[in-house]
């Protein structure tokens, strides 16, 4: 065997142990991913070839106006358009958005540093979590929480103090309580109205005291605003920029999923103070070269054109709420009406939440009533006891999903008292 050849079969004999792959404590930070169980039944069962009716995503299921369409197919045969776009978006879009700010708002806002596009809401919060916080920094979150406000605190290094939502004036003087409390002061407060998943809402005036309370403790404010443009029975969702002195102390998210139909498109922006957004700006620019150029210039026209078109969506997911609410109440189950938002926020009726966790409730309903929802204790310990379910079938889907419910809940009462020799339905 030549020399040559040894060196070969040296090379190749698994002297060497295998490599042990670290992941970077950041990772490890990270909750466990409570919807794991749920996600990976629901496909199964849709491989299977079952009709699961999926209430757990609020993933919108109806298109955006043509019109939109038909521009960012006209943009994007434009050959200018398939550059590098700027991370900040486009001076036209980031206009759009300023004036659709005073318009409904009343609130000012310069284009130029105080509004910013995002790949999505979600990317740009979680990119401001980077650009603000840091190892040792707490954040205050309200709970239940919609999961990227705690998880993009904890890839930033930050801490997390959860703060029930339930009863605002609470909430409010329970961030005065914490910020008296801890040292070193809370440097973040992150509010969510209209609330996901809880569906709490607020008058202008909360955001009066949330601006004071920030100003006399110190700390920042990202307040997100997902469900800006979609609400019912006449109440119309507060922006927290127009509070008075708002802009000194935070920024705001919104987005143009929900209303607009455009979830998959990702187009979000965050508005507010200058700094903040110019650290995001200064994150994004190492991330990101930007949104895809005709999708902001179809943007625009949604925002210039749809108003009407927004205005209609929330007629049709009040009258899925109208739908879903009446069905569940059939069934015995408390449910108030949200105000807004494109979710119903149900406590588990007696006496299953009783018998069983939010989670066996939840995974009960999808392997055996092919009806998928969001189990409340995947938002934190606050949500147990709690489903969400989301408004992103039609009125028909719907009834069905609550008829498959109901069986269900019929036909496991029985074998429960089969089960017990003595009529006694056993307790968890």
């Amino acid at each position: 065997m030549s020399e040559y050849e040894i060196d070969q079969v040296e090379q190749s004999t698994p002297s060497d142990p295998k490599l042990q792959v670290q992941l970077a404590s950041r990772v490890h930070r990270l909750p466990p991913y409570m919807f794991g169980r749920i996600n990976s039944l629901l496909y199964q069962k849709r491989r299977d070839g079952s009709d699961v009716i999926d209430l757990g995503m609020g993933n919108p299921s109806d298109a955006p106006e043509e019109l939109v369409i038909e521009k960012l197919a006209e943009a994007a045969r434009d050959s200018g358009n398939h550059g590098y776009s700027q991370s900040n978006g486009i001076l036209n879009l980031r206009r759009e958005v300023a004036s659709k700010y005073f318009k409904r708002f009343g609130v000012r806002l310069d284009p130029d540093s105080e509004v910013m596009t995002c790949l999505g809401s979600k990317e740009g919060f979680s990119h401001m979590c980077l650009a603000v916080m840091g190892p040792g920094d707490t954040a205050i979150v309200p709970a239940p929480y919609f999961p990227v406000h705690t998880y993009a605190i904890a890839l930033a290094s930050g801490n997390v103090i959860a703060l029930d939502v339930s009863d605002h004036e609470k909430f409010l003087s329970n961030i005065a309580y914490t910020c008296q409390q801890l040292y070193p002061k809370p440097k973040l407060l992150i509010i969510c109205y209209p609330h996901n998943p809880s569906t709490a809402t607020v008058e202008p005036e909360f955001f009066v005291e949330v601006v004071k309370l920030a100003k006399k403790y110190g700390f920042m404010v990202i307040s997100d605003f997902a469900y800006a443009d979609v609400a019912f029975d006449g109440y119309r969702p507060p922006s927290f920029l127009a509070a008075p002195g708002a802009i000194d102390v935070g920024v705001e998210f919104t987005t143009m999923s929900k209303g607009y139909n455009m979830a998959g498109w990702r187009v979000g922006f965050c508005c507010g103070n200058s700094e903040m957004i110019r650290g995001l700006g200064v994150i994004k620019g190492y991330y990101d070269y930007g949104l895809f150029q005709a999708i902001q210039i179809a943007a625009i026209m949604a925002l210039r054109h749809t108003d009407a078109a927004v205005e209609r969506q929330s007629d049709i997911y009040c009258k899925r709420r109208d739908v879903l609410i009446q069905g569940l109440r059939r069934l015995g189950w408390a449910v108030e009406p949200p105000k807004a938002g494109m979710f119903v926020w149900a406590p588990i009726p007696e006496p299953w939440r009783s018998r069983m966790s939010t989670m066996d409730f939840a995974m009960m309903l999808l392997e055996k009533a092919d009806v998928a929802v969001s189990p409340g204790s995947g938002f934190g310990d606050a949500g147990e006891g709690f489903l969400r379910l989301a408004l992103v079938e039609n009125e028909n889907r719907l009834r069905q999903a609550v008829r498959q419910i109901g069986r269900c809940l019929d036909n496991e009462e029985k074998n429960l008292q089969k089960k017990s020799p003595d009529g006694l339905i056993p307790q968890a």
